[in-house]
């Protein structure tokens, strides 16, 4: 997995690396005084500036990726060895344990028939004080008691809308005290003072991504404030510590391969791919403060997001989801996986790009919410994959149908209609097993 990881991370830098030569742009410049006074002075309507941007292409993009772990195998695995594992027939071909049903029934149980959701017991066809009431009334005293793993347990049931906010920054340990808005206020002197060039990358998938979202184009400039910041925190370098990746190193001009003139780049040690602002764009939605908004995205990154372009066997990690997809698909809708297979469809190449964003841009944003709201809850991204596989059910019909790749990425182009809460709970525990 570290050598696959490795190699991939090379193909990122020879990208990047050739970009600069192509454009003759450095990797970092400081900035004139008279281009940081313009761009102090733009700071709250970055998303006005029109920077041309056309010759500057994405590293790399969600299929590139799926491309790296669909190659991925283990070399200590003979063909013979296990009959089991020969019989999957998705594009993962790295034998790790994964859940089945059963152990995500159990693992989810809070997701269970018999357990009142948000997401469901609170549409209008349900009395509110069947279920809605007494839960915010809980969600209220655990935020006054300030208990974190409270919470946790809690937003299982999914958060209230009015207390998301408040829960979720509990959850991840986020209160706003003076030296944190100290500290993004230095990220952003540092984005004014310098110039990288992760900076354009940043600005075309804004442009590419959530300035075209009918949910997101009006967070367009916090989002290239959060975004900027980021690249320059060099706190987020702790999160290699359990990551499989490495942050890429740059060497000052003339000094190639000493390491005492070796520098991470980024800063943060993270290089955008398509699709990156997709991460902050759902969290714009609950805090309207810069630097509220910026520690909670990068406690959720280090925390979550990260495993979702990063090559590794942990079991929130973005290969294990891609295998667990395609055994529940295999497992519990053999004649929808078979058919998909032979027409060339191959579901994990149409729901590849859902899990790597976490669904961010593809599920209405309330719906998000509550997954996100989850994810929180069960600390893991499982449950991302289960969902990932409760679309395919949910439209297993009209899948049964299609007779090409096309037809049937056009049958799931639009997942904005989709509730999430009763997709999970049909397929984790009404599901025949």
């Amino acid at each position: 997995m570290r050598k696959a990881q490795g190699s991939w991370e090379k193909r990122i830098l020879k990208s990047l690396n050739s970009m600069c030569t192509e454009l003759s742009i450095p990797l970092a410049r400081k900035r004139p005084v008279g281009e940081q006074k313009e761009l102090l002075s733009k700071w709250n309507e970055m998303g006005t500036d029109e920077p041309d941007l056309s010759l500057f292409r994405p590293v790399y993009a969600p299929k590139d990726f799926l491309e790296v772990l669909i190659n991925l195998r283990n070399p200590n695995y003979e063909n013979g060895d296990s009959l089991s594992f020969r019989t999957h027939l998705g594009l993962i071909q790295v034998p790790l344990k994964v859940k089945d049903i059963p152990e995500l029934k159990e693992f989810f149980v809070e997701l269970g028939l018999t357990t009142g959701q948000l997401g469901i017991d609170d549409s209008t066809q349900v009395p509110p004080e069947l279920f809605e009431n007494e839960h915010v009334r809980i969600g209220q005293k655990v935020l006054a008691e300030q208990d974190g793993a409270a919470a946790q347990q809690y937003i299982r049931q999914g958060s209230p809308t009015a207390l998301r906010a408040d829960l979720w920054a509990l959850i991840l340990n986020i209160s706003s005290q003076p030296e944190d808005i100290l500290y993004y206020e230095q990220l952003k002197t540092n984005v004014i003072q310098h110039d990288l060039l992760v900076d354009s990358l940043i600005y075309k998938d804004v442009k590419l991504t959530a300035s075209n979202d009918d949910y997101y184009f009006v967070f367009e400039d916090y989002l290239y404030q959060v975004l900027l910041c980021f690249s320059r925190d060099t706190s987020v370098l702790g999160h290699f510590a359990y990551n499989s990746a490495s942050p890429p190193k740059s060497y000052i001009r003339g000094k190639l391969g000493l390491e005492e003139y070796a520098v991470f780049y980024p800063p943060n040690g993270v290089i955008p791919f398509h699709g990156f602002s997709m991460y902050v764009a759902p969290l714009c939605f609950l805090y309207h403060e810069p630097s509220k908004l910026y520690q909670i995205f990068r406690e959720m990154y280090v925390r979550f997001f990260f495993r979702l372009h990063s090559i590794s066997s942990h079991p929130s990690g973005i290969v294990s989801l891609c295998l667990l997809f395609e055994t529940l698909l295999q497992t519990y809708l053999p004649q929808l996986f078979y058919h998909l297979r032979e027409i060339g469809a191959q579901p994990l190449r149409i729901s590849f790009k859902w899990m790597v964003r976490a669904f961010s841009g593809y599920l209405a944003t309330d719906q998000l919410l509550l997954l996100w709201d989850r994810i929180l809850g069960y600390n893991s991204l499982e449950i991302l994959a289960v969902l990932a596989a409760a679309v395919f059910a949910f439209r297993a019909v009209n899948l049964m149908e299609v007779t090409s790749l096309a037809a049937a990425e056009a049958v799931l182009a639009d997942l904005s209609t989709l509730k999430v809460m009763p997709l999970l709970q049909i397929f984790l525990f009404a599901t025949v097993t």
